[in-house]
């Protein structure tokens, strides 16, 4: 197992909300992370389609992951979404994670979200800070 898909194992373990989403990492490597998860009846609004932010918590966990995964704890300090397309119940979303640049201190990440018809129905934009305090001290 390689160290980044160890440090995402640690981080989804104690990541009770990303559990209850109901997410399942798809693919983990140094800055990248793919997720999948399934909208539920419990998180559609008054509208019956998904609540906004169940695809911004999807696009934030994957945020998480990517930025961590190079095994610095990174923090997330700016983050905006684009809607395009309504989210209904049942439709699997797939987050996946763009590293746009990286530093010894941030790291910019773009996250698109698909539905099961490979449309686009979010974009995510993050900025994180990367922390000098490592995942597994002494291990490279």
């Amino acid at each position: 197992m390689s160290n980044s898909q160890k440090i995402v194992n640690k981080m989804f373990d104690k990541d009770a909300f990303s559990q209850w989403l109901g997410i399942e990492i798809i693919e983990v490597k140094d800055g990248y992370c793919e997720l999948k998860m399934t909208v539920r009846k419990e998180m559609l609004n008054g509208f019956q389609i998904a609540h906004g932010g169940i695809a911004y918590s999807l696009a934030d966990s994957a945020l998480a992951f990517a930025s961590n995964s190079h095994g610095r704890k990174s923090l997330s300090v700016e983050t905006s979404i684009s809607h395009t397309v309504s989210v209904k119940k049942d439709d699997v979303l797939i987050a996946m994670t763009e590293e746009l640049s990286l530093s010894d201190n941030i790291g910019v990440y773009l996250i698109s979200i698909t539905n099961q018809k490979k449309q686009e129905v979010a974009h995510f934009k993050g900025t994180v800070y990367r922390t000098s305090k490592e995942w597994f001290p002494g291990e490279k």
